[in-house]
């Protein structure tokens, strides 16, 4: 499985799959600046938790290369890169941990960037698997109709994935009916980015929009909702894609499982709970417009939170490489 990002030696430079031109293109991106992959972070060329963290600590080993003995600079940089998005807590986590490296020199950042690379694959694959024996667990039916909202593949990973990673795991296993993905808006990640990994992959899936969601689960069509996470609060509150709470009270209404999958890189304990977290909201003309036409009246207000908090009262599991770390269990 390709790597979502990485380093190039050869060019001194992050390279990162473009995920705003998927699916109609594949693309690699070069980034030899932070300004560059700040920019690549905040229009969504990268983006998912785990590969967050990854860009945040190979940023800081772009920054220590460029400004050499000037840790200040360096320092300056980091703060910019963790700050571009705000919710997603593992960006700051990679930019923190790389950071740490830095009285050893250039070269230990590095190379605790790049050890992060490796640890994320392993990571993410033993969590996604102890949450595909919770789906067995808590699933009579064979095989699996499996719902997912946002995207939560290797892309959104160094490799591999998260509440995905799940489904790869089950569906090896022979355990998959088929997977409805949310088309999840406003930018389309399931759409765009789920269904492609899904078709890659040879899952059998169907699109349904969000707000279709509840329809499915009402008809008998959802067995399980599996989804990712950018920041868990201590005591279980999840922040995740906007949607996910609607996902969340209509799973709980119908008896539906609701497992959350994540490194435990996204727990973040200085949160007590979801209320503490602060929402990224995005640009409005995400929802104004589509392909650059205008589709809202001019001037239109807009509410546009890039995530949403679901109580975890509502979670079934949230589910970390080391088990399960919060939930209801029901």
């Amino acid at each position: 499985m390709a790597r979502t990002i990485d380093w190039d030696e050869h060019e001194a430079a992050i390279v990162l799959v473009d995920q705003c031109a998927l699916p109609a293109t594949y693309r690699l991106l070069h980034v030899a600046s932070v300004d560059d992959l700040i920019a690549a972070i905040q229009r969504l060329a990268v983006r998912g938790a785990p590969a967050l963290g990854a860009a945040g600590a190979l940023g800081v080993a772009l920054a220590a290369r460029v400004h050499g003995t000037d840790t200040a600079a360096v320092h300056a940089d980091a703060q910019r890169l963790a700050a571009a998005r705000p919710t997603a807590v593992n960006l700051r986590w990679g930019v923190e941990r790389a950071l740490a490296a830095l009285p050893e020199g250039a070269g230990a950042v590095l190379a605790e960037a790049r050890s992060m690379l490796a640890e994320d694959e392993r990571v993410n694959r033993e969590a996604s698997a102890h949450a595909a024996d919770l789906v067995l667990q808590r699933c009579a039916r064979r095989p699996l109709r499996l719902l997912t909202h946002c995207n939560t593949g290797h892309l959104a990973a160094v490799a591999w994935g998260t509440a995905l990673g799940a489904v790869w795991h089950l569906h090896a296993a022979g355990h998959v009916e088929y997977v409805l993905a949310d088309e999840t808006r406003p930018l389309l990640q399931g759409a765009r980015l789920t269904a492609w990994e899904l078709a890659r992959a040879g899952v059998p899936y169907r699109l349904l929009p969000d707000s279709a969601a509840a329809a499915a689960m009402a008809q008998g069509l959802v067995d399980c909702v599996l989804v990712g996470a950018d920041r868990v609060a201590a005591n279980g509150d999840v922040a995740n894609k906007v949607g996910t709470y609607g996902l969340a009270v209509a799973a709980a209404r119908h008896g539906i499982p609701f497992v959350v999958v994540a490194p435990s890189s996204t727990v973040d304990k200085t949160v007590p709970d979801g209320g503490a977290i602060v929402i990224e909201q995005r640009d409005a003309g995400e929802l104004t417009h589509v392909a650059g036409a205008r589709i809202a009246p001019d001037g239109a207000p807009v509410f546009n939170p890039a995530f949403d908090v679901t109580p975890v009262e509502l979670v079934t599991a949230v589910v970390t490489e080391h088990g399960i770390f919060a939930g209801a269990a029901r």
